[in-house]
């Protein structure tokens, strides 16, 4: 069974979202007593932005526009946060893109199977239990010791399929 909180390029609540994700993290770093400092945080609000995975840069970017200061953030600072963020669990990182994306299953033991539009660039991290059950068997079989597994599938998203599109809704 397909199982997801919700695709990214199917049309929801955005800022919900959002909130939710901010919500959790502030939990689970509570529960693991790590501290979600401001600018831990913000690096993580900048991801989840968008359904579309980020770069470092891009990061350090963004932050810098949304700035009130207009202050520029160090690259050093945003790699340090993406690092406890992938740490912790809030965030992945999707080699393909070398990029980042928000964890809407923090805290859980889940697999990262993502599908990922060529055309629009949204993202949407899903769970399959077949696909997962697949992984297990055959590692089994073979005597090894799953770790991580990150599944990367580029394609087009309904929104992207429909000729004519502008791209997809935030």
């Amino acid at each position: 069974m397909l199982t997801n909180s919700r695709l990214a390029y199917h049309s929801h609540d955005h800022k919900r979202c959002v909130s939710a994700a901010l919500t959790r993290a502030k939990t689970l770093c509570n529960d693991s007593r790590v501290r979600l400092t401001p600018i831990r945080e913000a690096v993580l609000r900048t991801i989840w932005a968008s359904h579309r995975p980020l770069g470092a840069y891009d990061i350090v970017d963004q932050m810098t526009l949304n700035a009130a200061s207009g202050k520029r953030i160090l690259a050093p600072t945003v790699y340090r946060s993406i690092e406890f963020l992938l740490a912790q669990g809030l965030i992945h990182r999707i080699a393909t893109l070398n990029a980042y994306i928000g964890c809407p299953f923090p805290g859980s033991n889940h697999s990262d199977f993502f599908l990922i539009c060529r055309e629009c660039g949204s993202a949407a991290e899903c769970s399959a239990d077949q696909l997962n059950i697949a992984v297990e068997q055959t590692a089994k079989r073979a005597h090894f010791k799953v770790e991580s597994q990150v599944i990367e599938i580029a394609g087009l998203c309904p929104e992207c399929q429909h000729e004519g599109t502008q791209g997809c809704p935030e």
